[in-house]
């Protein structure tokens, strides 16, 4: 049988972007709704203290690489010992991997985008002075639209990775499109008692958007279930029960567990058996055993 359940579009690509070094922000390109390729420039934070700082690095190691030049030199004379010339080499090491580290860091002033997208949110403006790691830009990937479908329980076990289904947008009209599942979460939510699969839209139709409604058709094998009209069932702060038409022509108040709801029926997990009969409708002012 097929049962339809309702959606949440999301892009499965997004991305916040983050500046790794604190300072001035110089620039920024983007805004909100702009569309940018891989590798397209998006910010700029002031770089004046590291271009020096990394100059300093720079003479640094060359300092002391002509100070190893010339113990090695000596050396050949035996005017240099191996101690100086250790020391020498070690701080040529210190030095290239300061303007190296230094070199990384003036990379990171200048932010790039990590993917073709959307920008869907802009923070910061230029001028503004930020900490290290602030939130600058959010990016997202309209092309990589998938739907988070809450599901029950009861039918997560006759669902498996790529079965079929149908989705349809309701923002972009009555079509449908043929899908399958992509992933079927592994915990349910206690309060709900849902757990959620993931279906990809591919291609994404026009007009599709993160954040838009969509249903999806589930198909499921046909299962073997006890069921009863919604009606019947009463609730009370004991729990659901109902009221059952004994042989005698009295009526019995049995506790149930119930389950999904197909229109108006009811199925049925633990209380009631085969064949007995339910009250169905009447049923306000009924007593046990009356």
């Amino acid at each position: 049988y097929q049962t339809i359940r309702s959606g949440t579009l999301r892009a499965q690509r997004t991305v916040r972007i983050f500046n790794q070094e604190e300072g001035r922000l110089t620039r920024l390109t983007a805004y909100a709704g702009d569309t940018v390729k891989r590798g397209d420039p998006l910010a700029t934070m002031d770089d004046a203290l590291l271009k020096a700082q990394l100059n300093k690095a720079v003479a640094t190691r060359r300092q002391a690489q002509q100070e190893i030049d010339r113990l090695r030199t000596l050396e050949q004379r035996n005017l240099a010992t191996d101690e100086e010339l250790s020391r020498a080499a070690t701080a040529l090491e210190v030095a290239r991997a300061e303007e190296a580290l230094l070199d990384t860091r003036l990379g990171y002033t200048r932010i790039l985008a990590p993917f073709t997208g959307v920008i869907t949110k802009r923070l910061v403006e230029p001028g503004d002075v930020l900490p290290r790691y602030s939130h600058l830009l959010t990016l997202s990937d309209p092309a990589s639209l998938v739907t988070d479908v809450p599901v029950s329980e009861l039918l997560l076990p006759h669902l498996k990775v790529e079965d079929a289904v149908n989705v349809r947008i309701d923002a972009t009209g009555d079509q449908s499109y043929a899908g399958r599942i992509q992933r079927i979460y592994p915990t349910v939510d206690p309060k709900t008692r849902t757990g959620t699969i993931e279906v990809p839209i591919d291609p994404v139709p026009k007009g599709a958007l993160p954040g838009q409604l969509c249903r999806v058709t589930l198909t499921l094998p046909a299962l073997q279930r006890l069921v009863v009209p919604f009606s019947a069932i009463r609730r009370d702060r004991a729990g659901e029960y109902v009221y059952l038409l004994t042989e005698t022509k009295r009526v019995e108040r049995r506790a149930i567990r119930s389950g999904l709801i197909f229109d108006n029926l009811a199925a049925i997990q633990e209380g009631l058996t085969l064949g007995e009969q339910v009250v169905t409708k009447g049923s306000l002012g009924l007593e046990n055993g009356k």
